[in-house]
């Protein structure tokens, strides 16, 4: 297992956003965290990262505490608010957080990535706070992407992206499930999570109302899409 969360409690004075949360992470597999918007689903991934403590619970990575940096040494990290350095270029970030990954990446694997995103040369020489909240969003993908982590936690990904965009990580990311990686990331766009989710996790109300495979999600709530199935959970 890769990712344990357990019985985890978070509070904001006197409101309750995580109460009593238990998931699980299989290496090797995609997860999709599915939730309205202010579910708690940043909340969680900052918590697992250490980046906002928890009230109680455990959460280990990689068999170890989330409390250890080393626990994260082999994990690659997208905000859902990605704002790179200004007065970087975006050729100048990728190598800077290849750096900091530890990553050895020849230029011709970087351009795959890039391309396969559609960052071209001329939008890399940029400044990055010239760029589109799209092609900023592509640049933080693919500096995960090129991260050579085993897991990525993704929150909501594909924001700002354009079907297009979308397309295309997709593509990329299906490429990163055939090499072993594990992706844990978060959603509200379920027909995403629908197509990539190995398993999947509804939280709602602070507690998580479903967790497994999106086939049994459906199967559990009669339905024929995961959209129908969310509907019908929330509502139960």
């Amino acid at each position: 297992m890769i990712l344990n969360c357990q019985q985890i409690v978070k509070c904001f004075s006197t409101k309750v956003v995580l109460d009593n949360v238990d998931l699980e992470v299989e290496e090797g597999e995609f997860f999709g965290l599915v939730g309205m918007n202010g579910s708690g689903k940043s909340t969680l991934i900052k918590a697992i990262l250490d980046l906002s403590n928890i009230d109680s619970g455990k959460i280990n990575i990689h068999n170890i505490s989330h409390r250890k940096v080393r626990s994260r040494e082999n994990v690659a990290y997208l905000p859902d608010r990605f704002s790179p350095p200004a007065h970087l270029r975006g050729q100048d970030f990728i190598q800077y957080m290849m750096r900091l990954h530890g990553s050895v990446c020849d230029q011709r694997q970087i351009d795959k990535v890039l391309d396969g995103l559609e960052l071209d040369k001329m939008v890399m020489r940029e400044s990055v706070n010239k760029l589109s909240k799209g092609m900023t969003q592509k640049l933080g993908l693919a500096s995960c992407l090129l991260s050579g982590k085993s897991l990525l936690i993704l929150d909501e990904p594909m924001s700002g992206l354009d079907p297009r965009a979308r397309v295309l990580f997709k593509k990329q990311l299906k490429q990163l499930k055939q090499e072993g990686v594990t992706v844990f990331f978060s959603s509200h766009v379920l027909a995403d999570v629908e197509e990539l989710a190995d398993t999947m996790a509804v939280l709602h109300n602070s507690k998580i109302y479903f967790s497994g495979k999106p086939e049994n999600f459906k199967k559990e709530f009669n339905s024929e899409n995961v959209e129908q199935a969310f509907m019908s959970c929330i509502e139960h």
